[in-house]
């Protein structure tokens, strides 16, 4: 897949978020995303995001794929994150877009190889991230 070794090879998705109580940057989807958009122009690949609900024993997951389609074939990546039942502050609608932002992040990471074993959002955290490849 010759055009997806291009877009990871020029992709630069910089940490454009802060986050003041932990006095860390980290990247968000949305920065990733506003990253690889134009390369994906350039190399005429079509991106595409979904998202389902899937249950593992009693915890509820948001499963998160992202594929792309370019040079006449598609490779994809899915992640999940554990949806919670409650979060202090925030809607149950905004739980679920929460977890869906965050498992979105890391199929993003997977698909275009972008390391995030430094940032301090992953770091000491019990995370139930799994990233599962697709081919």
């Amino acid at each position: 897949m010759e055009t997806l070794i291009k877009i990871q090879g020029e992709l630069k998705a910089p940490k454009g978020q802060f986050n003041k109580f932990g006095n860390y940057k980290y990247r968000s989807c949305e920065d990733i995303l506003e990253a690889v958009k134009p390369l994906c122009i350039k190399y005429d690949a079509l991106l595409t995001l979904s998202d389902d609900v899937v249950q593992v024993g009693n915890d509820i997951f948001v499963k998160a794929t992202v594929a792309i389609k370019c040079d006449g074939s598609e490779k994809s990546v899915s992640a999940f994150a554990k949806h919670s039942t409650s979060q202090k502050g925030m809607s149950d609608s905004q739980i679920t877009g929460s977890a869906s932002s965050y498992a979105r992040k890391y199929a993003l990471n997977g698909l275009f190889c972008i390391d995030d074993t430094k940032d301090d959002d992953t770091r000491g955290k019990g995370s139930s991230l799994k990233l599962i490849w697709h081919t």
